[in-house]
């Protein structure tokens, strides 16, 4: 009876490590990555010892483009082929994420993130800017724009964090927050779960490409950046409500009405503590307008951006 019951244990503990196993997914290296996602107008410079892969496309006064956690420069391609007629638009990947790769002291600290950004401009002898951000890179944006107001002409929020969320719908950054499915999720990503998450980030998943799925994967699977995205989802946020009411500059936030990860009242807070902010809510959009429809956001942008 006793020998029964170990095997059992045992036959148990052999289907779970071969299930586990057969859901780890082995760092894609960069060299592969590159060739796929980095073609001409990439391009890459050394700042704070990262090699950053960043596009900057057109002519005029510079935009800044900051991405959202997990994704990449490739989040604002509807927005640069508008905005890149008028304006030159300098896109990245952050520290983390895309083909630039980790920060090797894992400093993801806010004001890390500000100096690297000052640091990134000035290599591109950007000395003012306007500068627009989606959900993580909307954090960094309106910080950035706190801490060097007079480096930041404009400012665009786009679904941007910064406010303690009590309750996050989306399925990835929950197992994330994890402490061991977390860890576990740094080595096993199966596709399906990315494809998940992404359906839950759109308001609309029919706008969601397989093409998009597959790059948001492929990214992901670059050495350190599911690291990264662990940090970033397990990060304790402090009361920004000061330093969101010191914000000077002219500030336009868009909003998904249908954002699971940053719910609508949060648009409403940042529009109460910015003074003489613009707020546009796009019904039956998620987290990412910017990519889900491109022409509208793109647009409203741009009618922004040209007031005086």
């Amino acid at each position: 009876m006793v020998k029964k019951i170990a095997y059992g244990l045992l036959a148990v503990l052999l289907l779970l490590v071969v299930g586990i196993t057969s859901l780890v997914r082995f760092d894609i290296p960069p060299e592969r990555l590159m060739a796929k996602y980095a073609a001409p107008p990439s391009k890459f410079i050394d700042v704070a010892g990262l090699n950053v892969h960043y596009r900057d496309e057109g002519q005029g006064f510079p935009l800044l483009l900051l991405h959202g956690a997990g994704s990449s420069l490739h989040t604002w391609e509807g927005w640069t082929r508008e905005l890149s007629r008028s304006y030159r638009v300098i896109r990245l990947d952050l520290p983390g994420f895309g083909l630039t790769g980790p920060n090797a002291t894992k400093d993801y600290s806010m004001a890390w993130n500000v100096r690297f950004l000052a640091a990134f401009l000035d290599k591109l002898n950007v000395r003012e800017c306007y500068v627009a951000g989606n959900s993580y890179g909307g954090r960094m944006a309106w910080e950035f724009a706190y801490a060097h107001p007079e480096r930041v002409r404009k400012l665009i929020l786009v679904d941007a964090s910064g406010y303690a969320v009590k309750r996050r719908r989306i399925l990835a950054i929950r197992l994330a927050r994890m402490p061991l499915v977390g860890r576990l999720l740094v080595h096993t990503t199966p596709r399906f779960l990315v494809a998940i998450t992404l359906r839950e980030t759109y308001g609309d998943p029919r706008r969601l490409s397989e093409a998009m799925i597959d790059r948001y994967y492929d990214l992901l699977l670059r050495a350190g950046n599911r690291e990264t995205f662990g940090i970033l989802s397990r990060e304790t946020v402090s009361d920004p409500t000061a330093r969101v009411r010191k914000i000077r500059v002219p500030t336009l936030i868009l909003w998904g009405g249908e954002d699971r990860s940053v719910p609508g009242s949060y648009a409403e807070r940042f529009h109460a503590d910015i003074q003489g902010s613009k707020l546009i809510v796009y019904p039956g959009v998620g987290h990412v307008p910017m990519e889900e429809i491109p022409g509208e956001s793109s647009r409203d942008a741009a009618a922004f951006l040209a007031a005086r």
